[in-house]
């Protein structure tokens, strides 16, 4: 009876651990799609933040940098949105079609757990996103050396590649150093016209 006992308990204990556990790490998770002018965009998040944004389908061909359709809606989503999901929504519409309203919008909250963790990818996501602005570019050692390393400029294109939000957190703005454009979990060709489109955009506010 004793051994039966102290097997429950153990059982009831194992329970609350995978309880409190999930307790910490579940969230209701919605998916929105827009149709934009680079093609479509799968923002995922929850009443927290936002979880990812995915470049779903590239289309851009190889040759373009010129300005595509500025169209961007809302092509697949739930009837009610998060405020962090409509934020994020709103930001991107904005991002492509009226550039200039991006800094008068809330950025949303993000929720991934590469912002959770006190890490050197998290600093650098957060430096690029404070730092380097609309129509602006940095080479990964000029990115290293605001995050506050000048020497990983190597760790820099880790973090790129680790970044779960590009454009609102603008990992195309960071070339190599020779000015050439670099990689891009997109395509390169997508990189060159998220480029084109913030420089002309800056050029007709300019006038």
């Amino acid at each position: 009876m004793a051994k039966l006992l102290r097997v429950l308990n153990m059982a009831s204990r194992l329970h609350q651990k995978v309880a409190l556990k999930d307790g910490k790490t579940q969230c209701k998770k919605m998916h929105v799609m827009l149709n934009s002018p680079v093609g479509r965009i799968e923002i995922s998040g929850c009443g927290t933040g936002v979880h990812e944004i995915q470049l779903k389908e590239n289309a851009l061909s190889q040759n373009s940098t010129k300005e595509a359709s500025v169209t961007c809606e809302v092509c697949e989503g739930p009837e009610e949105m998060t405020e962090p999901l409509k934020q994020c929504t709103a930001w991107l519409q904005a991002y492509f079609c009226e550039p200039w309203m991006t800094e008068k919008l809330p950025m949303p909250p993000f929720h991934h757990p590469v912002f959770e963790q006190d890490s050197f990818t998290r600093q650098v996501l957060w430096t690029l996103l404070r730092d380097v602005k609309f129509g602006e570019a940095v080479s990964y050692k000029q990115l290293a050396d605001l995050a506050g390393n000048s020497k990983a400029a190597r760790a820099v294109g880790g973090a790129m590649r680790s970044n779960p939000v590009p454009i609102l957190i603008p990992c195309h703005r960071v070339i190599c150093s020779s000015g050439q454009t670099g990689n891009y979990g997109g395509g390169t060709h997508l990189k060159q016209w998220l480029l084109s489109h913030e420089k002309l955009q800056k050029e007709k506010l300019a006038y």
